[in-house]
C-alpha cells in the first residue's frame, strides 16, 4: 500500500458507505441514524491502479470531555495524525454546518494533505452545497455520491499526485480485514501443524455480553487504546479486527460487538452488530468467550460458546474482572464446577481467569491460545486410530439393535481445523449416539485433544454381492470366446 487514506467528518455524512465502496466489500456497518460508526476500521482500498489503506472513523462531534462521543472523536483526531491523506466529507444536501468550519480549521493544523468531498451531490438539491464548500478554505471540493458511485474518478484525479509522493515509502501490506476465511484443512502431511506467519497470521475472536471488557482486553494486548472502550454497555459495534504479533506469534484479533438474548434485541442496528459479530466467529480458528467474573455463566454465555463449538472453532473461556475479585479461590473452584456442568460439549477446554485492566493473566490467554490451536490442528495417524478403535471395542463392543449386530471395521481421520474422522461400518444409520460419543470422548483423553470439537461420522460398507441388481447383458452383448464363436 502506498498511502493512508482517512475518512473524516460529522456523523452521518457517508464515510461508512464510501469506506464500503473503496474496499469493495460491506465491511463497515452502514445505517441512516447518525453516529453508527464508533471505533476505527482499516481497509484494503483499490480506486482504479491505485491501492491504499483507507480508515472509517467516527463522526466528528464538537466535545472534548470525558463523554462517549468526546473518546471517539479522540480516536479520530488520532487516525487523522495516523493517515497521510484526510479526506474531509461534508453533507452536500444540508450544506457547510458551524461543525465543519471548526473541523476544517482543526484539519488545516493537523493533516498536511486534506481533500475536501461533498457528499450526496447527486441531483439538484446537492448543487448549493458543493458551492458553500469553498467557502471553508481547503480548495476546489469534489462533488461525491458515496451510494451511487459518482465522482469517484475526480477522487482519483485528486489523489494520483499525493500518491507519487508516497510511492517509494515501504509500508506493511498487510491490512486488518474481516472477510477472511478460515481454510477447513489445508491438507497438511501426517503429524504437521501449519503455523502462523504474517501471511496467514492465527485469527482469534473475542466474544461475549456487552461490557464484559472485549474492547479492554484487546488493547491491553496491542499496548494501546486502540478501540473505544468506557464504562458504557454496548460500545462496540462493528467486528473490527486488528493485526498484532503477541509473544512472537503473528495474530488477526476480531473485537465484536457485544450479543445480547435474542429478545431483547430491538433495534435494527443491534441486529447488524451482533450479526457482524457472528460473521467474526465463523471466520475466526480459536474463539475466546469473555465472561464477567461478577455474572459468570449467563444464558447468553453458555450459547454463544455453544455457537462457537457448533461452528467448529477451538473455544476457550476467559474470566474478566479477576482483579476485584475477593476468595478467588472458592470463586474459582465454582466457576470449574459451573463450567463442567452447563458445558459438557466443551469438556476439558481451558479456563483462564484474566484482568483486561491491569494486564495479569495474559500470557496465560496466550499459551491457552497456542495450546488450543495445535490442538484444532492435531492429525493422528490411520494405523494409531485402527490399534485404538480395536481396543475400545474390547473395551466396550457395539450394541445389537434389533438384532443386528454393529461391526466397526476400519477408522481414519478425514480432516483437521477441527478434528474429524470417519468410521467405516455395518449399519452406521444403527449406531447410538450415547455410542459415538463414548468413542469421542475417549478419543479426546487417548489423544489428547481436550475442549476442542470432535466431529464423527459413521459410514456404511457394502457387504453383499457387487453384481447384485445389474441388468443381464442382452445377447449381442455377450462375450465372445477365445475362438471368436458366441457362446450358444
Amino acid at each position: 500500500m502506498s498511502f493512508t487514506l482517512a475518512i473524516v467528518g460529522r456523523p452521518n455524512v457517508g464515510k461508512s458507505t464510501l469506506f464500503n465502496r473503496l474496499v469493495g466489500k460491506r465491511l463497515a456497518l452502514v445505517d441512516d441514524q447518525p453516529g453508527v460508526t464508533r471505533d476505527l476500521r482499516e481497509g484494503a482500498a483499490r480506486l482504479a491502479d491505485l491501492r491504499f489503506t483507507v480508515i472509517d472513523t467516527a463522526g466528528l462531534e464538537e466535545v472534548t470531555d470525558d463523554s462517549l462521543q468526546g473518546r471517539m472523536r479522540r480516536l479520530t483526531e488520532r487516525a487523522v495524525d495516523m493517515a497521510d491523506i484526510c479526506l474531509f466529507m461534508i453533507d452536500a444536501r444540508v450544506g457547510v454546518t458551524p461543525s465543519d468550519l471548526v473541523f476544517a480549521d482543526i484539519l488545516r493544523k493537523k493533516s498536511a494533505h486534506v481533500i475536501l468531498a461533498a457528499n450526496k451531490a447527486e441531483g439538484r438539491a446537492g448543487e448549493a452545497g458543493v458551492m458553500e464548500a469553498y467557502s471553508l478554505g481547503l480548495g476546489e471540493p469534489i462533488s461525491l455520491s458515496a451510494e451511487h458511485g459518482e465522482g469517484l474518478n475526480d477522487l482519483y484525479t485528486m489523489l494520483v499526485p499525493l500518491a507519487d509522493g508516497f510511492a517509494d515509502r515501504v509500508q506493511d501490506t498487510d491490512t486488518p480485514e474481516t472477510d477472511v476465511d478460515v481454510v477447513e484443512d489445508d491438507g497438511e502431511v501426517e503429524g504437521a501443524i501449519r503455523m502462523p506467519t504474517k501471511s496467514k497470521p492465527l485469527q482469534v475472536a473475542v466474544v461475549g455480553r456487552p461490557n464484559a471488557g472485549k474492547s479492554t482486553l484487546i488493547n491491553q494486548i496491542l499496548g494501546e487504546d486502540r478501540l473505544l472502550t468506557g464504562p458504557e454497555a454496548g460500545i462496540t459495534r462493528d467486528a473490527i479486527s486488528l493485526r498484532t504479533e503477541w509473544n512472537g506469534v503473528p495474530m488477526r484479533i476480531f473485537d465484536t460487538a457485544g450479543m445480547r438474548k435474542k429478545a431483547k434485541i430491538q433495534e435494527k442496528l443491534e441486529k447488524l452488530s451482533v450479526s457482524d459479530g457472528l460473521r467474526a466467529v465463523k471466520f475466526a480458528e480459536v474463539v475466546v468467550v469473555l465472561l464477567d467474573a461478577e455474572i459468570p455463566f449467563e444464558q447468553q454465555d453458555l450459547r454463544i460458546a455453544d455457537l462457537a463449538e457448533r461452528e467448529g472453532r477451538a473455544v476457550i473461556i476467559a474470566v474478566n474482572k479477576w482483579d476485584i475479585e475477593e476468595d478467588r479461590q472458592a470463586k474459582l473452584k465454582d466457576l470449574k464446577e459451573s463450567f463442567e456442568r452447563l458445558l459438557p460439549q466443551l469438556r476439558g477446554a481451558p479456563l483462564i481467569t484474566v484482568s483486561a485492566k491491569t494486564g495479569r493473566g495474559l500470557d496465560r490467554l496466550q499459551e491457552a491460545i497456542m495450546r488450543a490451536y495445535e490442538t484444532w490442528n492435531r492429525r493422528v495417524t490411520t494405523a494409531q486410530l485402527n490399534r485404538w478403535l480395536s481396543g475400545m471395542m474390547e473395551a466396550h463392543p457395539p450394541p445389537a439393535p434389533q438384532g443386528k449386530r454393529i461391526k466397526l471395521r476400519y477408522m481414519t481421520q478425514a480432516k483437521t481445523r477441527p478434528p474429524g474422522f470417519v468410521v467405516m461400518c455395518s449399519h452406521p444409520d444403527k449406531v447410538p449416539e450415547s455410542y459415538s460419543r463414548y468413542l469421542v470422548n475417549n478419543l479426546r483423553v487417548d489423544f489428547d485433544m481436550p475442549g476442542t470439537p470432535i466431529r464423527l461420522w459413521m459410514r456404511g460398507q457394502n457387504d453383499a454381492n457387487p453384481y447384485k441388481g445389474r441388468k443381464k447383458a442382452p445377447p449381442s452383448k455377450l462375450r465372445k470366446h477365445t475362438d471368436g464363436r458366441r457362446k450358444n
